[in-house]
């Protein structure tokens, strides 16, 4: 029976976690480089799904947390 070769596996853990690392580097930098990236959107949802939570009437007043208060 053959013997594992550890150091062929650990180069191989090393070169995935470089690999996901340098991902996440390039994600990050077009977040900051894109001119409609803003913060908490997510730039592949369609447009009418990026609501914010605090969403206001057209007219630009928040809505009251209970109806019956006017």
């Amino acid at each position: 029976m053959a013997t594992p070769n550890y150091n062929y596996e650990k180069r191989q853990r090393e070169l995935a976690k470089k690999k996901k690392k340098e991902e996440k580097l390039r994600e990050r930098e077009t977040r900051k480089t894109s001119p409609e990236g803003e913060f908490g959107q997510n730039p592949d949802m369609p447009p009418e799904d990026q609501d914010p939570d605090h969403a206001q009437n057209p007219d630009g007043v928040a809505p009251a947390n209970n109806p019956d208060q006017v």
